[in-house]
């Protein structure tokens, strides 16, 4: 799932007061007004989320929301360090010998928040959203091992009964598959395969996702959206399981850390979960610091449509050319340098697979890609979403160009929800982005770079790529499926180069004593119901 800063996202917001103090926005104040703090959860979204339509969203920000509001038929056992899975909408899951066949039965008296029964067919309606090719969705997709699903996403079937999902009664959910997938109930975790009230988005159109309009399955609602300034979760006392032990979960929009930080130091905000890099060594000594190491990548990519970095041993030459040692150093956060593609910590991981730090090497590579004389390497830009944290590490980059290559780079930031539009429409001679597993398995981050995926931005494909990663899925020897990931990642790190991973991510907290049980893990998913605040 994309990211935004060290895994999280950014927005702007603030009391007018301390607007005008800092100089950063001329929003009106919302200093959690009429929300008393011994009920309310107050945290930094960092950014307005640029869709709560979880058939179209990409990022964490979005993804946060939809996870406390909704649910899967599968969720994670966050308490569990092999993250195993435990039921959500669905009580339980069965398959057949070869994994290709999965049964789900769902559980009973399941209300939406307008009181309507929950049923199969909106698991069935979901799916067809997602799969529908005018949805555009970006994570179609992730269902394409069911059978006929990637045909009907690319239209050349018509008919959604020939997919194979069907919903046998109102609790039991069929779903074929097109090959064996032993993890396929991890999948049903994401957001992006989540049941949807055909009639709410038909009768709301665009605006079904504001408040008042969206019907939703979670243990929180939708109670406040104030675009660009702050949202409002409010317990959903109609949810079936536990109900949540916080009222009202307060997330304000805030996109320069420093500032959040001051307002978490003014007891104003309860959970950071972006801090400053700069602050990061002072903070670290404070009993409410937490870190944990995440299930994520920082990468640079390039448009492998956009000259020079049409050729590869441009991409090469410019991969080599970067320390990722100066950019953790600089953060001083635990980040581990990478130049691999699957995370550290994951089945996959390889440390020394990738273009290391080699400036002689990748001068000679830019020698021999023509451009010897340098003033004849054209101008480049390097694209990033408005955060202190990636524009210092893109003036990193453009200063080890400048060194190592003697290229000249331009900086070019926007606000994340028109970057994100940029990078899917139009993007920079070189991009930043990030991903978070949606699943703990590199298959997630392999098939992300296929050629089919909308998630790959660089423009690249490569059939033999795309065949080691269709091949692995099927395979369940463990040995064999790391040989084919590896010469995969070869492709992608060493040969073709469409990507420069830079580091895999670790993700910072700093929690008011007053808040217990504030969820943890690697995969950085953030459910709030269990959390208590005193």
């Amino acid at each position: 799932m994309q990211v935004f800063s060290k895994k999280r996202l950014i927005g702007v917001v603030l009391t007018t007061a301390m607007a005008l103090a800092v100089g950063c926005t001329k929003k009106k104040s919302n200093d959690n007004a009429g929300y008393d703090p011994k009920e309310t959860l107050r945290l930094n979204l960092t950014t307005e989320p640029p869709s709560l339509d979880w058939s179209k969203s990409t990022d964490t920000t979005s993804a946060f929301i939809q996870y406390n509001f909704m649910e899967g038929l599968t969720e994670y056992n966050l308490d569990d360090p092999e993250l195993s899975l435990r039921s959500a909408l669905a009580m339980e899951w069965t398959a057949n010998k070869d994994a290709s066949e999965w049964t789900f039965k769902l559980r009973e008296g399941v209300k939406w928040t307008d009181g309507k029964p929950f049923t199969a067919q909106h698991v069935v309606d979901g799916w067809k959203r997602l799969l529908e090719p005018a949805t555009a969705s970006e994570y179609a997709y992730f269902l394409y091992s069911v059978d006929n699903a990637k045909a009907f996403n690319e239209g050349k079937i018509k008919d959604f009964s020939q997919v194979g999902v069907k919903a046998i009664d109102d609790q039991t959910l069929k779903v074929t598959l097109n090959q064996p997938k032993s993890y396929f109930p991890y999948l049903l975790t994401h957001h992006s395969t989540y049941p949807i009230r055909l009639d709410v988005v038909a009768t709301h159109g665009d605006t079904w996702t504001e408040p008042g309009k969206i019907v939703t399955l979670g243990a929180y609602k939708l109670k406040e959206w104030e675009h660009d300034n702050h949202i409002v979760l409010e317990r959903n006392d109609d949810y079936y399981g536990e109900k949540a032990k916080t009222k009202y979960v307060y997330g304000y929009m805030i996109i320069e850390n420093s500032t959040a930080l001051n307002l978490y130091e003014k007891g104003k905000i309860d959970v950071l979960y972006t801090l400053p890099s700069r602050e990061i060594g002072r903070l670290k000594a404070r009993e409410d610091y937490s870190t944990m190491p995440s299930l994520g990548i920082y990468y640079y990519g390039f448009n492998t449509e956009k000259p020079p970095f049409n050729d590869p041993m441009v991409r090469k030459a410019v991969s080599m050319a970067i320390d990722r040692d100066q950019i953790t150093t600089l953060l001083n956060g635990g980040e581990v340098p990478l130049t691999s593609w699957v995370p550290k910590g994951m089945f996959g991981y390889e440390q020394a697979r990738g273009t290391g730090f080699d400036p002689s090497k990748a001068q000679k590579l830019l020698d021999e890609a023509g451009f010897k004389d340098r003033k004849k390497f054209p101008k480049i830009t390097i694209g990033f979403n408005t955060n202190e944290d990636h524009q210092r590490i893109a003036e990193n980059v453009q200063a080890q160009l400048k060194k190592t290559l003697g290229i000249q780079v331009e900086l070019a930031n926007e606000e994340w929800k028109t970057y994100l539009k940029s990078v899917q429409t139009n993007p920079a001679n070189i991009f930043r982005l990030g991903w978070m597993a949606d699943f703990p398995d590199p298959d997630n981050f392999m098939n992300l770079m296929m050629t089919e995926s909308e998630n790959n931005h660089t423009r690249w494909g490569n059939k033999e790529y795309d065949r080691l990663i269709l091949e692995a899925t099927k395979t369940t020897d463990k040995k064999k499926r790391a040989e084919m990931y590896s010469q995969a990642q070869s492709i992608l790190v060493e040969k073709d180069v469409p990507v420069a991973p830079i580091y895999s991510m670790v993700s910072h907290y700093l929690i008011n004593d007053r808040v217990k049980q504030f969820p943890l893990n690697s995969m950085g998913k953030k459910l709030l119901k269990d959390v208590v605040v005193e």
